[in-house]
């Protein structure tokens, strides 16, 4: 039984490598340190996939990045400022793309992920939101138990430092984005990542779960993470506000379309809606596993994975899915659809391209 999600365990692997790194000439920032390129990197720990336009983009152990020009057939190694951990990628458009992981730490790319900037990390992060919340609590009515709770909060993550990873980012276009990660860490950008405000909603997430997915789908934005919490944009409010599941286990990612909207984590559950969240059906899966990872391309075939090496595949907008046949099951983290009939799966075993029969 998963007692932390695929995220977060998935950093000890990389706890081994980090002492590594820390011997010999003696222990480096990992925040200074550019990622090594090596060619054994396509066989490393590999945790998120995006596209940026034609190309493939891959991100994950020790800040390795990787590129594909062709599909996922061949690989190179982009120039990284840092080696921590990469946890997700995305892009806004077919140049400008964003990939965060741990130390808190947020890239930037404007060259479809050939090169990144660092432009956000731990400490810098635990600063914006201290003095977010000292200004709700300059602001607030004497006695306000929301902003002190929020105070609070804000200088135990800056007390923290570079402690606490992000997890996922997403945009819904080039100015508008959200990233989230541990222990209910959330910021926005409505500047295309200039700035990036915190969000820290206590009244959404209470207990400070961990988010581990943000995904705008359909013009609507959902945050997903552990104990069946899901939050969707209310964009009347500016808030988050949480939707009720049939489901209270961790949820590991969002997918969707105009048509239909997916929830997946545990135990092989995977949830419906078509509503946009105010109602929900479970989808049978015949797995007992994590559904760890999900995809859906521009002819509406959705992809879930499993980190045990399944492949689901839908053609009714995720109203059922059939195992497909794999060359060869490998554990998944991440999933990206490719031609008719492929995959590009990224996992413990590196990343690569697989035929579905």
């Amino acid at each position: 039984m998963f007692r932390r999600t695929l995220a977060l365990a998935l950093a000890a692997v990389a706890a081994a490598g980090l002492a590594t790194a820390a011997a010999g000439a003696g222990w480096r920032d990992v925040l200074d340190t550019p990622a090594v390129k090596t060619p054994l990197a396509t066989r490393a720990l590999v945790n998120g996939l995006a596209r940026a336009g034609d190309r493939l983009v891959a991100v994950g152990q020790r800040g390795h990045v990787l590129l594909s020009d062709d599909q996922g057939r061949t690989w190179s190694q982009a120039s990284v400022p840092v080696s921590s951990d990469l946890v997700a990628v995305a892009f806004a458009s077919a140049t400008q793309g964003w990939a965060v992981g741990h130390d808190g730490v947020v890239l930037r790319s404007v060259d479809a992920g050939a090169t990144w900037t660092r432009v956000l990390d731990g400490h810098q992060a635990g600063a914006l939101l201290l003095e977010h919340a000292k200004r709700e609590a300059a602001n607030a009515p004497a006695g306000d138990k929301a902003a002190a709770a929020l105070l609070k909060e804000a200088e135990r993550f800056a007390a923290q430092g570079a402690e606490n990873p992000f997890l996922d980012i997403a945009f819904e276009d080039e100015k508008n984005g959200t990233l989230v990660g541990a222990f209910g860490l959330l910021f926005r950008t409505t500047d295309g990542g200039t700035t990036w405000t915190p969000w820290l909603h206590l009244d959404a997430n209470p207990q400070g779960l961990h988010f581990y997915a943000v995904r705008a789908v359909a013009g609507e934005v959902y945050v997903a993470g552990e104990q069946g919490l899901l939050l969707k944009l209310d964009r009347a409010s500016g808030r988050l506000k949480p939707l009720e599941l049939p489901y209270k286990g961790t949820l590991f990612g969002v997918v969707g379309n105009a048509r239909a909207l997916l929830v997946h984590g545990l135990r092989g559950t995977l949830l419906r809606s078509t509503d946009q969240g105010r109602s929900w059906q479970p989808v049978a899966t015949g797995l007992q596993v994590g559904l760890t990872a999900s995809a859906v391309d521009a002819s509406g075939r959705f992809v879930v994975v499993s980190q045990a090496g399944h492949v689901l595949v839908s053609d009714d907008d995720g109203a059922s899915f059939k195992a497909a046949k794999v060359e060869r099951a490998v554990p998944a983290a991440a999933v990206l659809t490719v031609g008719k009939a492929g995959v590009v799966v990224g996992g413990p075993r590196g990343v690569a391209a697989q035929a579905l029969q």
